[in-house]
């Protein structure tokens, strides 16, 4: 008999750790290869944890709801056969010119901005929580006095950004750290710095410590016919990355008006014929993602993320598509390498993983790695809308409804009124890094694409 350790696997990029959710299988019971053996959640998607080996389940080291590092293992399995052993990965040599360049850029990072340590304290916190506390400015005195909901009142990821929540909207002061004796000249110094040059903007740390002194807290009112109902555990993650999302990009919105009668009727020629022939479903939403990823190949520059002071251009383009629950929230699958995909391709991709959102069956990998989104707020009967932006992107696209509307047509013998099937296509972008002419001159692109559709092609 052999004891095989059931360790939680990697969930794609960014994914640091997981609740458990559900446990499929308890102690004693028989467990086949690739069968599930407990339910996850993580902040992209719930997911299942398949067994790698057929075994008896003789031991569960964690329980529901307990928060798990991706790596760490979280039951053992006693099987018949040898373990199969993980596989171990080729050494390459690397070269010195990249030993070299690699030590360069760490030392780079660090004279740019010394990380937060937190060993001073007591308590263990997980790198995801502590991430969060460096990018907020939270000290280790603060996150000592954050009470946690986990296990053995670990800190979470759900208290950390409630903690954040509250301290932004003035409800928390927050804890100084103990300042050194040679650092007070430095400090009176920048104060004085301050208040003596008018010419400088005032700092985004000062200008938002202001805000926060001027709003209170603003009392509910609850009466007997009030119900109360707490936000589930997703809603509560969507919260905290709108909250986010807001105060750390600088939104900017760009509208244009298109004409897409061309597309409508060249859709309505061909729906039956391409179900017929694919076995999918033709709708507007590949063909809008087609021309958002000629755009994006066009202008790189909305093709981006932003990482503290740096710009990271990626390579591929990766389009988020927003898609809704059945209990109302929404999640944003991936549809990777779009700028690859034909118009039967891009259909395929956005009816599969529209589906498996509506069935809850959607992989951690497929919410990973989007570079640009786009959502539809037309299919709600939405006009326009100014969606908030996907953290780290820095621009999304919302898709308004198709309407019939009178329009000015010019013609070589004059102009005339006639009726047009229009829509909105709303452009929110990070003003941090991308100015008006590139956030406004991308979507125009996307305009023309459209506009530009070419009635005769093949699906």
């Amino acid at each position: 008999m052999a004891r095989f350790e059931l360790k939680l696997p990697k969930m794609g990029e960014s994914v640091a750790e997981a609740t458990i959710t559900n446990w499929l299988k308890e102690v004693g019971d028989k467990i086949e290869t690739d069968e599930a053996v407990l339910e996850i959640a993580t902040d992209k998607v719930d997911s299942e944890v398949p067994s790698e080996v057929s075994g008896i389940l003789v031991e569960q080291l964690f329980g529901k709801d307990d928060l798990v590092q991706v790596g760490q293992t979280i039951a053992i399995i006693e099987t018949e056969g040898d373990v199969p052993q993980a596989k171990v990965e080729e050494q390459v040599a690397v070269p010195a010119e990249v030993t070299e360049i690699e030590k360069t850029i760490e030392t780079a990072q660090e004279t740019v901005a010394a990380p937060q340590d937190f060993s001073g304290s007591d308590k263990f916190f997980s790198p995801l929580v502590k991430n969060i506390a460096k990018e907020e400015g939270i000290s280790t005195a603060e996150l000592d006095g954050i009470n946690g909901s986990g296990k053995d009142g670990r800190v979470t990821k759900e208290d950390i950004l409630k903690y954040v929540e509250d301290r932004k909207a003035g409800v928390i002061t927050p804890k100084a750290e103990p300042i050194a004796v040679e650092k007070t000249e430095t400090a009176t110094q920048a104060q004085t710095d301050t208040v003596t040059d008018t010419t400088t903007p005032v700092a985004p740390k000062v200008a938002e410590t202001a805000i926060q002194k001027s709003q209170q807290a603003v009392p509910v009112s609850v009466n007997g016919g009030d119900e109360i109902i707490e936000m589930d555990r997703m809603r509560k993650l969507i919260s905290g990355y709108m909250i986010a999302s807001v105060q750390t990009s600088a939104h900017v919105q760009s509208f244009i008006e298109v004409d897409v009668t061309n597309i409508v009727k060249w859709r309505d020629k061909v729906k039956t014929a391409f179900e017929k022939r694919e076995g999918e479903k033709l709708t507007f939403t590949p063909i809008m993602m087609e021309a958002v990823a000629k755009a994006l190949k066009d202008f790189p520059g909305m093709n981006i993320s932003v990482n503290g002071d740096y710009i990271i251009k990626k390579k591929n383009i990766n389009l988020g598509m927003a898609a809704a629950l059945p209990n109302g929230n929404l999640i944003v699958p991936v549809i990777k390498n779009a700028d690859q995909l034909n118009l039967v391709g891009m259909a395929k991709a956005v009816n599969d993983l529209g589906n498996r959102a509506k069935a809850g069956k959607l992989k951690p990998d497929d919410t990973q790695g989007g570079t640009y989104t786009v959502t539809n707020v037309g299919t709600f009967g939405s006009v326009f809308g100014t969606p908030i932006i996907n953290q780290p992107q820095v621009g999304i696209l919302a898709l308004g409804a198709i309407r019939k509307v009178p329009a000015v047509i010019e013609t070589p013998e004059g102009d005339f009124i006639g009726i047009r099937q229009k829509m909105f296509l709303s452009h929110s972008y990070d003003h941090r890094v991308v100015d008006g002419a590139l956030g406004g001159s991308f979507v125009k692109r996307v305009a023309e694409y459209l506009e530009a559709f070419d009635v005769d092609r093949d699906f």
